[in-house]
């Protein structure tokens, strides 16, 4: 029965489900229960189906770029349809953006824009944690409640767990924040009966007043992430945006919260939102597992695809479907100078050696490839052609691109694009840049072991 529903599993790419036949046939106990376990991107039928009836029902913010301005989208129109497909947000005008300094600028600066809410706080984290920023955040939530804001507040139940468990979390409801954990974990078997326990809400949103929003690559957490300290600092990248795509934002944070608050905030939504044809043009997309399962991917590997000189990269997790590392490769080799930016080291020893595995090709076809030294590179980024860029929470890996749901966001605007090719300037300049003579160098044990676990990447 398993290994039927193995081969009946539809848009599986045929190396998975190849890699999972094999292993149920291999090992049949094991791999069955492997298989029902991680083998599909069950999130369970009520919860898929309320989330494809919000998604019906739910409505889009009215403002979006005119007809008679799409030209300034150029050679990248194609990848801003593609994302506007995902959830029917279309590119805006009008929007304003700023990049915040540092991860604890970042926060003080969310802090700020709390303190000075008027009507609405909402926010969707992954991981909140109780240390000097996580609090932060929290008591400017509390003041905000206790002042009369409307206060929401989405924790991922599995990111989050120990906050959401502790008085901090009493704490926020006293003071009339309405805290909902993101697709609550409940009793572990009757989760895996329904679905799988690692889908999850990978969210980082912050919007204010339906105006300001906050995007990017950080959780509610110090850079130190004591949870994690060897790899510390953990570097991010948050931006600041002003204009329609906020409200797009609001949009994603309606979506999740009506899959698990308590009440509906969709109100939010009609709110007029001022736009023109000046500033920055920016669209908002999310995705996740009760969308079309290649949404994230395609869209990256449009954006890539797209770029006819300059293309820069940062992820921390670097585990691609064929799809994007094929795009990569083939960018490099019709000579675009791409810069792909790594961590040197990660929390995961069979990511690390799932990444390294594929050094060979990307050396090979002409990327240059650097690893960071100084932390653990968290930020999330592409630059194209010093014009177009993405920003947000998803890495380039298969959990981003068919488990988690995940937030970004696309525009184009040389001026914030430079900004953002200046904070990746600043990463190159602590990194360390790998050559085919360093990949030369690993041993037949290093590569054994780096291709085994690649070997296993498709399973999950």
């Amino acid at each position: 029965m398993v290994l039927g529903r193995a081969l009946l599993r539809p848009h599986r790419q045929p190396a998975s489900r190849f890699a999972w036949v094999l292993v149920i046939v291999v090992a049949p106990i094991i791999g069955a229960i492997g298989y029902l376990l991680l083998g599909e991107a069950r999130i369970g039928g009520r919860r898929r189906e309320r989330g494809m009836a919000i998604d019906a029902r739910l409505l889009r913010p009215a403002t979006t770029l005119r007809d008679a301005d799409t030209t300034r989208l150029g050679s990248y129109g194609g990848t801003f349809r593609l994302a506007a497909s995902i959830n029917g947000l279309g590119p805006t005008s009008g929007n304003r953006a700023s990049l915040a300094a540092d991860s604890n600028r970042a926060i003080d600066e969310i802090v700020a824009d709390i303190d000075a809410a008027k009507t609405t706080v909402h926010a969707c984290y992954y991981i909140w944690l109780a240390d000097g920023n996580g609090l932060k955040v929290k008591d400017a939530c509390r003041r905000a409640a206790k002042r009369g804001v409307q206060v929401r507040v989405l924790a991922d139940a599995f990111g989050s767990r120990a906050f959401i468990g502790s008085q901090h979390w009493r704490d926020l409801k006293e003071a009339g924040v309405a805290a909902c954990a993101a697709i609550p974990l409940g009793n572990p078997l009757m989760t895996i009966l329904r679905g799988r326990l690692d889908l999850r809400n990978h969210r980082k949103l912050t919007i204010i007043d339906n105006r300001i929003a906050w995007i990017g690559s950080q959780n509610t957490a110090d850079p130190e992430f004591r949870v994690k300290p060897h790899y510390a600092p953990w570097v991010d990248i948050m931006t600041r945006w002003e204009g329609p795509a906020a409200q797009q934002c609001q949009y994603l944070f309606v979506s999740d919260w009506l899959a698990d608050g308590s009440d509906d905030p969709s109100h939010c939504l009609t709110d007029a939102v001022p736009s023109g044809s000046d500033g920055i043009t920016a669209q908002v997309f999310g995705t996740g597992p009760t969308l079309r399962y290649d949404a994230m991917p395609s869209c990256f590997a449009s954006l890539i695809h797209a770029a006819r000189e300059q293309l820069t990269v940062t992820t921390p997790y670097f585990v691609p479907d064929e799809q994007i590392l094929f795009a990569l490769t083939a960018a490099a080799r019709r000579r675009v100078s791409v810069k792909l930016i790594l961590p040197a080291r990660v929390d995961s020893r069979f990511v690390a050696a799932t990444c390294k595995s594929y050094y060979r090709d990307l050396v090979a076809a002409g990327i240059e490839l650097y690893e960071y030294r100084c932390g653990l590179l968290h930020a999330k980024t592409i630059v194209a052609d010093r014009t177009v860029a993405l920003i947000g929470s998803a890495n380039l890996d298969r959990r981003s691109f068919e488990l988690n749901f995940e937030n970004n966001i696309l525009f184009t605007d040389p001026g914030f694009a430079a900004q953002v090719m200046a904070r990746q300037a600043d990463y190159l300049a602590d990194s360390r840049r790998v050559t085919m003579e360093d990949i030369e160098r690993f041993t037949l044990g290093q590569r054994l072991w780096q291709n085994s676990v690649a070997m296993l990447s498709p399973l999950l």
